[in-house]
């Protein structure tokens, strides 16, 4: 598997919107399931989002509604778009796959940096 490179965080006031991309490609990304992940200081990684390669989605109950993941297979992408964000969703945001929702098992990228303000 390929090392994901993402991309498009950034400082936001509360309320605002980011959308995050990550460029990947391998079988995770092709038939198995790809999450966006976000690690705040002083806490353990967790999930956000998941899109399954038949194209359903699974979100972490704080984010229901605020966040849409989606993929672009033409350009071996998936996308995190944020809306409505609060401070709490200040994190270094990353993607990885797997074959189940919420087991990565591919390589860690350096991840972006989300910053919201109050």
């Amino acid at each position: 598997q390929v090392q994901p490179v993402e991309s498009g965080g950034g400082l936001v006031q509360s309320g605002g919107s980011l959308r995050l991309s990550c460029a990947a490609s391998g079988s995770f990304f092709s038939i198995g399931t790809m999450g966006w992940y976000r690690q705040a200081p002083g806490k353990q990684r967790e999930l956000v989002a998941t899109i399954i390669s038949g194209g359903s989605t699974v979100y972490a109950d704080s984010v229901k509604g605020r966040f849409t993941i989606s993929r672009d297979n033409a350009k071996s992408t998936v996308y995190l778009q944020m809306d409505s964000l609060k401070p709490e969703d200040t994190a270094v945001y990353y993607c990885n796959g797997g074959w189940r929702v919420g087991a990565p098992l591919g390589s860690w990228g350096q991840g972006t940096q989300v910053t919201v303000s109050s």
